[in-house]
C-alpha cells in the first residue's frame, strides 16, 4: 500500500504519449482502490471534442489552457491520474500538481513509444509522419520535456515490461518511499 507519508494521496503518472499512463493508470487504480482519471478523456469531455480537433480549432494554447482547468478540478486524494504528456511542461503545472500527490515518470524509448501509439492520426503532434518522423519527434519532444518528467519522485522504465510488473514497481516504491 502506499507509504505513510503519500497514504491516499493521488498517483499522477506522467511521462511521454505511448508510455502506458492510461492502461497502467487503470490497473493501479484497480489495485489500491482509488479511482482513475485521464486528464485527456477529460478535456475532451468537457469540450465535447477529440483533441486533434482542439488542436485544429485552437491550437495547443487552447488544449493547454483546458487541461488546466482539469488539473485545477483534479482531486489530491484516492485517485490515479494518467496525465497528458505535456502537462508536466508548464512549471504552474507542475507547482499544482505537487500538491495534488505524487508524479510517477513512465519512460520508454522512442521506438517503444511509436510500436505502441501504432497508427498516429488521432495524435495531433505526431499526425502525417512516417514512423523514422514520429521516432525522431518523440525522442525531441522527450529532450523538451525531460526536467519537467525529471521531478517526478518515481521514474520507471517501461520497456519491455507488463501492466502488471509497472503496477508492482510502482506500488513497491511508494510503499518505501524509493526511486523505482
Amino acid at each position: 500500500m502506499v507509504g505513510s507519508v503519500d497514504r491516499n494521496r493521488c498517483v499522477l503518472l506522467t511521462g511521454p504519449m505511448g508510455a502506458g499512463k492510461s492502461r497502467v493508470g487503470r490497473e493501479l487504480a484497480a489495485a489500491l482502490g482509488f479511482s482513475f482519471v485521464d486528464t485527456d478523456a477529460e478535456v475532451e469531455r468537457a469540450a465535447r471534442m477529440k483533441i486533434s480537433e482542439i488542436f485544429a480549432r485552437e491550437g495547443e494554447a487552447g488544449f493547454r489552457k483546458r487541461e488546466r482547468a482539469v488539473l485545477e478540478a483534479l482531486p489530491a486524494r484516492d485517485c490515479v491520474v494518467a496525465l497528458g504528456g505535456g502537462a508536466v511542461a508548464a512549471p504552474a503545472n507542475l507547482e499544482l500538481l505537487d500538491e495534488k500527490g505524487v508524479l510517477v515518470w513512465l519512460d520508454a524509448s522512442p521506438e517503444t513509444l511509436v510500436d505502441r501509439i501504432g497508427d498516429a492520426s488521432s495524435r495531433p503532434l505526431l499526425a502525417g509522419l512516417d514512423r523514422s518522423a514520429r521516432i525522431a519527434k518523440l525522442a525531441a519532444l522527450r529532450d523538451a520535456r525531460a526536467s519537467a518528467y525529471g521531478t517526478a519522485r518515481i521514474r520507471i522504465d517501461t520497456d519491455a515490461r507488463s501492466v502488471g510488473e509497472i503496477c508492482a514497481t510502482i506500488r513497491a516504491a511508494l510503499a518505501d518511499g524509493a526511486r523505482a
